[in-house]
């Protein structure tokens, strides 16, 4: 079994790799590596996309790495291989992103990025810091997981889904805004689970034992 975290100099991956790692021995789940080799994608059991900056760049730089965007599709939409995204890896799930200018997601959940505009206006943008999660909708990858437990968030966008039945969580912060979405062998979290401390491990894991 092996999982791989997709390097394309856009996310925290050393952070990442050793939470992957702490879980999968913790777990049996196998060899956790990272790559910017298409190739190995292609054969992974398992695919991580984190990303950190904006939506713009991470496509762009995760364009450039040659043959990853078809590996990543084929694993994913043809094979169903299952597949994490973090942060601005999971905003990239959407048909379009709206930062800074419109632009073309994955299109693997149907919605849009926007950015997030809190009704009350002392709130801060970004979106920074510990907030408690609403659980929308049962799912694997949340078990054990439940409304009040606190991840960490660090984002200015947010992913505006097209389909209620794609959210499977939520937090507060100055009205909904999308924590986790999933769809099929997908699942995507808006914070970081490698800095979530205990719920974030608990999702990792999950992920891990996921047997979809």
């Amino acid at each position: 079994m092996r999982t791989v975290l997709v390097d394309y100099d856009s996310g925290n991956l050393h952070s990442a790799q050793k939470a992957f790692e702490r879980m999968s021995a913790e777990v049996g789940g196998g060899e956790v590596l990272v790559t910017a080799d298409a190739d190995v994608v292609a054969r992974a059991d398992r695919i991580v996309l984190p990303g950190d900056g904006a939506f713009p760049a991470c496509r762009a730089a995760l364009d450039a790495v040659p043959g990853m965007v078809e590996a990543l599709s084929d694993a994913v939409t043809r094979r169903a291989v299952p597949f994490m995204g973090i942060c601005v890896g999971m905003q990239m799930l959407a048909t379009t992103g709206r930062e800074y200018r419109d632009v073309a997601g994955l299109g693997w959940i149907g919605g849009a990025v926007e950015r997030i505009t809190p009704a009350d206006p002392a709130l801060k943008v970004p979106h920074m810091g510990w907030n408690d999660l609403v659980v929308d909708r049962a799912h694997p990858v949340l078990e054990g997981v439940v409304t009040g437990d606190h991840a960490y968030f660090v984002h200015s966008y947010q992913f505006r889904h097209a389909d209620p039945a794609d959210l499977l969580a939520h937090v507060d912060y100055g009205g909904a805004v999308t924590a986790v979405v999933g769809r099929g062998t997908i699942v995507g979290t808006q914070f970081h689970p490698e800095k979530s401390q205990a719920t974030g491990l608990r999702i990792i894991r999950n992920f891990l034992t996921w047997r979809p």
